[in-house]
C-alpha cells in the first residue's frame, strides 16, 4: 500500500527559508543552514533566495564575497507574521496551507 506524500505549497517553503534566517538572529545565517533547515536542493535553494531578495523580504551581506550571509528585512518580519497568523487561521478550519 503507497502512502500518498504531502507537498509543500512555495509559500511555506519560502517561510520555512525565512524562520531559518531568523533563528539564527542578528548574526545572519549562510545558504547551507537555509538549504537543510528548508530542506531544499541547491537548485531551488538559489531560486527561491533571489526571489525573497527581489520581494525585498531577505537581504544578502557582500553579494559579492564567497560568504554569503542572509537576513531578515524588516518587510520579511512581518510577513514571517503575517505567515504564522494565516497558519493558525486555516488550522482552526482544518486546512492546510
Amino acid at each position: 500500500m503507497s502512502r500518498k506524500r504531502a507537498y509543500r505549497s512555495k509559500m511555506r517553503i519560502l517561510a520555512d527559508m525565512m524562520r531559518a534566517i531568523q533563528s539564527e538572529g542578528e548574526e545572519g545565517v549562510g545558504p547551507t543552514k537555509i538549504l537543510y533547515a528548508a530542506n531544499l536542493s541547491h537548485d531551488r535553494l538559489t531560486q527561491y533566495l533571489d526571489e525573497l531578495i527581489e520581494k525585498d523580504l531577505i537581504r544578502e551581506a557582500n553579494p559579492e564575497s564567497d560568504n554569503r550571509i542572509y537576513f531578515l528585512t524588516e518587510k520579511g518580519r512581518e510577513f514571517l507574521r503575517e505567515f504564522v497568523r494565516m497558519e493558525r487561521f486555516s488550522e482552526a478550519f482544518g486546512i492546510e496551507i
